[in-house]
């Protein structure tokens, strides 16, 4: 079963509200969203879409993660150093994120309540699945967080340089991450947007030959001095399917012991690689281009 985050500088809300949340099969624009109760958690929630689970969102707890990869993704977050003081003279101390990928807002929710002042946007391709999200789960409103429908990368390309700290890619169809959105011209995109010492983190779903965790690390890579990927072994050894967290930053990340420890103690233990191994790993992998797109 799932634990907590385990922040010590998290701050939790002692009730949150809980929305409109029932249970059931909804349209949306790209298909179905079914909400599917916890049998663990009264307040928990699982959203599927299109068949495929998406989120998963506690209505009280918004601190709780039961996505393996979204604990990784949250602890790399804090262990990189977004305090106040380290973020740009841009943002007034207030960490600036953007989500590529919105499902049921899980990490979003996780961020406004770890870092109270954060602005963040979710970029949401299916409207009636954003207005859904909203009413469900009674999300911090704007300016804290606000939803923008459209495409991912359209979005990304239209946002000003230095205007983020933080920048999430969990972007799915099926099973898979549209191509144009794990580019190396999309990738250029990202770091423009990107302050000095900001990350970019991506959740690339492969399979056992880890060819598209190689690529993307490829990727990656050629656009950010500093590397970090993050997974359980049995997945890094090519033993299953799952996910591999990515990221790619200006500066060193992913090299704090506390971070090793942290993702040591989660429900499924996970190891932590830095850039040198990062790039071991991906050495023979080619970047990933728009002429192949």
């Amino acid at each position: 079963m799932s634990s907590k985050s385990r922040n010590p500088k998290a701050r939790r809300p002692s009730v949150a509200r809980t929305g409109t949340a029932e249970a059931g099969e909804y349209r949306i624009e790209t298909g179905t969203a079914t909400l599917v109760r916890d049998s663990l958690s009264a307040d928990g929630w699982t959203l599927e879409v299109n068949g495929v689970p998406s989120s998963h969102i506690d209505a009280l707890d918004p601190q709780r993660l039961d996505f393996e990869y979204m604990r990784w993704i949250a602890s790399l977050v804090e262990h990189h150093g977004f305090s106040s003081p380290s973020l740009s003279r841009s943002s007034n101390g207030k960490l600036r994120a953007l989500h590529l990928g919105g499902g049921a807002c899980t990490l979003a929710r996780y961020f406004s309540s770890v870092y109270p002042d954060a602005r963040q946007v979710v970029v949401e391709l299916d409207g009636k699945l954003a207005e859904l999200v909203r009413d469900w789960f009674d999300l911090p409103r704007a300016p804290l967080l606000r939803i923008r429908v459209g495409e991912a990368r359209a979005v990304t390309e239209t946002l000003s340089e230095n205007s983020r700290d933080l920048v999430v890619r969990d972007v799915f169809a099926g099973a898979v991450t549209p191509r144009p959105l794990t580019t190396r011209q999309f990738t250029e995109h990202v770091r423009r947007v990107l302050a000095p010492g900001g990350l970019y983190v991506v959740n690339c779903g492969d399979t056992r030959d880890l060819t598209m965790a190689k690529r993307e690390a490829a990727t990656i890579g050629e656009i950010f001095p500093h590397t970090s990927i993050i997974a359980d072994p049995a997945m890094l050894k090519g033993r299953r399917y799952g996910n591999v967290v990515i990221a790619g930053s200006d500066i060193p990340l992913g090299d704090d012991p506390g971070l090793a420890r942290e993702l040591l103690g989660g429900g499924v233990p996970a190891q932590v690689w830095t850039d040198e191994r990062v790039r071991a790993f991906c050495r023979d992998a080619k970047p990933l281009s728009d002429d192949e797109a």
